[in-house]
């Protein structure tokens, strides 16, 4: 009996692999699946276990939700991220899981891209880290490659995009769920009583502008109690660009900020100061209460680490008052 066992145990270890020692797992509930993305259709047959990221606006959110993320895309080293050219807020977490960058300054290396072999490419329609004209290529060449919008739409509506397509429903739950715990917490702490604040993009690389109360940003300030107020009616014919921002000329500052409370985009306490200074800002409401407040150099992009971060700046500038 005892004999008998015995073999019957090796034949089942044997049948537990897949011919070569490793171990062989059944296809997961769920998959194949087909994805309908920002360009079009993609059907995938296993879960993603091997990812890269050519879009580093999107990276922090494949952190969060724990994606098997192996590389990223880095731009160009600069005050908003590390000597690598991961963005600050995500670049601790993204050392800590051993992400590495798949390629620098943004300029796409398809040699690089598939040296890691990976089973999916996270790509973006628009901006300087979109790759949208290789992704033919990328396919071509076996390399399923998930297209997203960040332009127009919130971490939390890409995270659960994202966790559909990877298999990763849960993990993009939870972390939603956790950012809410700590926005409400934090909406508890800030007594904003409904006072009116402009976001606004004050002489960053010469541009002024003001947030769209529907931008990401808008939505996160709005949630801590802030009533956000957008450009005027009036100023709206001058503002030319598309984008979650309202442009306008300098000469026109004073007039497009029509809150009495101002949040800085993209800012530290050294651009406040600036601010203040404004000659065409002298009598503006909010410079003469000084009542501006800095949202910190990585509120350009709002993912979940960024989100914390102006969470707790807000939170950290109102508990001293």
């Amino acid at each position: 009996m005892p004999l008998i066992k015995l073999f019957i145990a090796i034949i089942t270890i044997a049948a537990a692999l897949n011919g070569n020692g490793r171990p062989a797992y059944g296809q997961e509930a769920g998959w194949p699946r087909t994805i309908r993305h920002a360009a079009g259709e993609l059907t995938l047959a296993r879960k993603p276990l091997r990812i890269v990221s050519t879009t580093p606006s999107v990276t922090g959110i494949l952190l969060a939700i724990e994606a098997p993320l192996l590389a990223t895309a880095a731009t160009t080293p600069s005050p908003l991220t590390d000597a690598k050219g991961f963005f600050s807020q995500w670049a601790g977490d993204a050392d800590k899981r051993g992400v590495k960058v798949l390629y620098p300054n943004l300029k796409f290396d398809i040699e690089a891209v598939l040296g890691w072999k990976p089973d999916m490419v996270i790509a973006s329609t628009t901006g300087a880290d979109s790759i949208l004209q290789h992704r033919a290529e990328l396919e071509a060449l076996g390399v399923p490659t998930l297209v997203v919008d960040y332009s127009s739409r919130s971490w939390q509506e890409l995270a659960t995009d994202l966790g559909k397509a990877i298999g990763l429903e849960k993990e993009a739950a939870a972390a939603i769920a956790r950012f809410d715990t700590d926005l409400t917490a934090a909406a508890g702490a800030i007594p904003a009583r409904g006072a009116k604040a402009s976001i606004v993009g004050y002489n960053i690389a010469g541009s002024y502008s003001v947030a769209r109360t529907a931008s990401p940003v808008s939505k996160l300030v709005s949630a801590l109690g802030f009533e956000i107020v957008g450009l005027p009616p009036e100023l709206k014919p001058n503002s030319a660009r598309p984008s979650d921002f309202e442009f306008f000329s300098r000469e026109n500052l004073s007039a497009a900020i029509a809150a009495d409370t101002v949040f800085l985009l993209r800012a530290t306490e050294k651009d406040v100061e600036a601010f203040l200074a404004e000659p065409v800002l002298a009598n503006h409401p909010a410079v003469i209460g000084k009542r501006v407040y800095p949202l910190g150099l990585t509120s350009f992009r709002i993912d979940p680490y960024s989100g914390r971060q102006v969470i707790e700046r807000l939170r950290e500038s109102f508990a001293r008052r």
